[in-house]
């Protein structure tokens, strides 16, 4: 459990405006100071399934918040996760997302690639 002084302190340096305590930023800020004093709790007592459980929930709910950040404000985004020194997210495509721009210039390439592959085989 995290002390009041601690969570204030975080609260009052990552606020977005004053009296601000529920943003997106504060509560990932938060989160992320959880998830440290629970890792390094699980690194002393590997066998406690409860606070393992603890920490597997607030890690999921710190990544939804993140991604809802990123979606809305990237630009506070950036700002935060430099702020709490974090791997930026992964951008993981869908195996239908592709974009039909980059589908159509390459089988361009590969018509004019198969084109001149025959009119060599012609000579």
């Amino acid at each position: 459990m995290m002390e009041t002084k601690k969570k204030q302190s975080i609260i009052k340096k990552f606020q977005t405006h004053a009296g601000d305590t529920g943003s997106s930023e504060v509560q990932i800020a938060i989160l992320t100071a959880e998830i440290e004093e629970l890792s390094s709790h699980l690194k002393s007592h590997p066998k406690d399934h409860s606070s393992r459980r603890g920490l597997l929930r607030k890690v999921n709910s710190r990544r939804s918040l993140i991604r809802f950040l990123k979606r809305e404000n990237p630009t506070s985004y950036e700002s935060l996760v430099k702020k709490l020194k974090m791997k930026p997210g992964r951008v993981i495509e869908k195996a239908g997302a592709e974009s039909p721009v980059a589908e159509d210039e390459e089988l361009e390439v590969d018509v004019a690639a198969l084109a001149a592959e025959e009119h060599e085989i012609a000579k």
